[in-house]
């Protein structure tokens, strides 16, 4: 691809991240924030002190969530336009549509539920704050281990496929990536700092939304940046009129 092709691919990647961005809004403020809420009532009912708001609750689960989501969304649009540069037409003969698509799927695997599977979205009031850099190191550690293992169960597909045939290779390397990953999880250590009183049903509402948020965020900007993708680069010839049939003079 030329600079100019790669230019406009990264404002349409930026486009789509902002629209994936508002999806995965309105997903966070009526699923999410509900828990956020409960979770945040649960620590102040168990807490003996009371800290001054900085930001007051209605503004960060507005605008301040609003903020988050949509930077977020153009920002990571962005870097996955890149990474779409790079794999389209490497990773197997599909069109820039269903490219889009497997690598927003794939990176939904490697970046989110991979780690998340391991080290879970804990709402406030759950966690030590003694251990947060301790936490934020293995999550990203688990993070960077999960993209680095796909790219290597990658190439091991792409290695193996002339002497096993697509089909196999997809399957030995899927195996040998979850192989690793199970390796990953049996040695990276476990966190449990839920509080034995903590609602159960909260704690799995939060999660869940935590994992909605991501996929509606990662699918919506798949099937967005796919459309545009595929206008772009395999733009629809113009059908010509067909010219009048001017009758025979007799």
């Amino acid at each position: 691809m030329n600079s100019t092709t790669v230019r406009n691919l990264l404002v349409r990647g930026m486009l789509a991240g902002l629209a994936a961005g508002v999806l995965a809004l309105v997903v966070a403020y009526f699923l999410g924030e509900p828990s956020v809420d409960n979770a945040i009532g649960f620590e102040e009912a168990h807490s003996h002190e009371h800290e001054m708001e900085v930001v007051s609750r209605s503004l960060q689960s507005t605008a301040g969530l609003a903020t988050g989501v949509l930077v977020y969304g153009v920002a990571f649009g962005g870097i996955a336009a890149l990474a779409f540069c790079f794999a389209l037409g490497r990773v197997g003969r599909f069109s820039p549509r269903a490219t889009a698509l497997l690598l927003s799927g794939c990176a939904l695997l490697a970046v989110y539920v991979v780690p998340f599977l391991k080290y879970p979205a804990n709402p406030p009031s759950v966690g030590d704050p003694d251990t947060i850099s301790k936490r934020t190191t293995l999550y990203f550690l688990m993070m960077a281990l999960s993209v680095l293992l796909a790219i290597a169960a990658t190439i091991l597909g792409k290695r193996l496929a002339p002497s096993l045939g697509t089909w196999y290779a997809s399957v030995a390397a899927v195996a040998a990536f979850a192989v690793a990953i199970g390796l990953a999880f049996a040695f990276l250590p476990v966190i449990n700092e839920v509080p034995k009183d903590f609602p159960a049903t909260l704690l799995w509402r939060f999660r869940l939304s935590a994992l909605a948020i991501q996929t509606v965020l990662w699918v919506g900007f798949g099937l967005v940046f796919g459309e545009l993708a595929e206008r772009m680069l395999n733009p629809k010839p113009a059908t010509a009129s067909s010219p009048r049939t001017v009758p025979a003079a007799h």
